[in-house]
């Protein structure tokens, strides 16, 4: 399920990296990964109720269907074939967190899910770092040539997924007896805490994405450091969120609470993300890696304990359809992200948006804290 992820994610990232050799452009770049996100945070539901009615590895062969299908045409580089490659990705890339969960639900007792979960969610970083380095080096041979790896390696994953499924699947299966999204809806409505974890994961999830989309562009116009130093920082930051995700996940494990652990998360994050946000030219280069490193220790390393606690507080045996409904929210923090990141910049800097975004995670983390009361 970690490959899976890992697999997602170098397919998200592909257009960017690649967009330099192929000459896409960065609203070509930009309508690909909305169209992902829209259609992930869409089909978020219908991925955790299609787990629960075919099972998780029937869904996770699907994704990569849906992966290798976007690569293909991804390759032609316009502007129609982006944003119906990210719509397609979408359909990957809303399906398989829920997916994962209740395979994984079913597979760890439930004081092993916060590593468990952390270690599986370590993907997208392990994706993004394996499309980092290895993309730019496939496209000075071919420009298509990374779309094309991208697509072999889903066609390779399906074959494993099918053959994972008859072991696998029928245990997990049964969670859910009909596609019912309201009903699924009504899962977590029911739930304060799931409520408060689904609206918390929304500036959560922002704040995720104001680091890894928007950090280099900060670095670059606010802190005025170089294109390649500011690359540098943001795979520092990167790395902390690959850490952070397997701490965060073991220290869940050994106190025995997802839940403290991820307040603690979010009252980190609004302090580092206010400090980044009074971060001036001329600071030191160590001081903004330490940041960096920080940031992404916590703002990107919060998923897996934050899933162990949707997977703890779920309803018995409806831990799929639950994550599908949290995750909607989730996405939808992805989705508004950039708009509120990008608007705040054009009033102010990137730096008015890193304090607001922080702001609302603080509250977010506040009411998390107080329901826990």
């Amino acid at each position: 399920m970690t490959g899976l992820q890992a697999l997602v994610a170098i397919a998200l990232f592909a257009p960017g990296v690649l967009a330099p050799k192929l000459g896409i452009a960065e609203r070509e770049v930009g309508a690909f990964t909305t169209a992902v996100f829209a259609v992930g945070a869409a089909t978020s539901v219908y991925g955790g109720l299609l787990a629960a009615r075919l099972g998780p590895f029937a869904v996770a062969a699907l994704c990569a269907l849906a992966v290798a299908a976007a690569m293909a045409l991804s390759t032609s580089g316009t502007l129609p074939a982006l944003i119906v490659a990210g719509l397609l990705l979408g359909l990957a890339f809303g399906p398989e967190t829920p997916a994962s969960s209740t395979l994984l639900s079913k597979l760890a007792a439930p004081e092993q899910r916060p590593l468990i979960f952390s270690v599986r969610q370590t993907g997208n970083q392990i994706g993004a770092m394996i499309g980092s380095l290895s993309l730019p080096l496939i496209a000075a041979v071919s420009p298509v040539g990374g779309f094309a790896m991208i697509a072999v390696l889903a066609l390779a994953a399906l074959s494993i997924f099918l053959a994972l499924r008859p072991r696998y699947d029928p245990p997990a299966r049964g969670e859910g007896e009909r596609l019912d999204v309201m009903g699924a809806l009504e899962l977590i409505a029911r739930e304060p805490p799931l409520v408060r974890l689904a609206v918390a994961s929304m500036p959560f999830s922002a704040m995720q994405l104001a680091l890894n989309a928007f950090f280099v562009t900060f670095s670059v116009h606010v802190l005025q450091t170089s294109h390649v130093a500011a690359g540098v920082l943001l795979a520092i930051a990167q790395c902390g969120g690959l850490v952070g995700r397997l701490t965060w996940g073991f220290v869940a494990t050994r106190i025995g609470s997802a839940g403290k652990v991820l307040v603690g998360l979010g009252l980190a994050m609004s302090a580092l993300a206010v400090l980044l946000a009074m971060a001036r030219p001329g600071w030191p280069q160590a001081a903004i890696g330490g940041i960096a490193f920080l940031l992404g220790l916590t703002a990107s390393g919060w998923n897996g304990v934050f899933l162990a606690e949707v997977a703890r507080l779920a309803p018995e045996g409806r831990v799929a359809e639950t994550t599908g409904a949290v995750l909607m929210a989730s996405y939808t923090g992805l989705l508004i992200g950039p708009v509120v990141v990008a608007s705040l910049a054009e009033i102010g800097t990137l730096s008015l948006s890193y304090a607001v975004v922080a702001g609302a995670t603080l509250l977010a983390t506040l009411a998390l804290l107080g329901g826990r009361r």
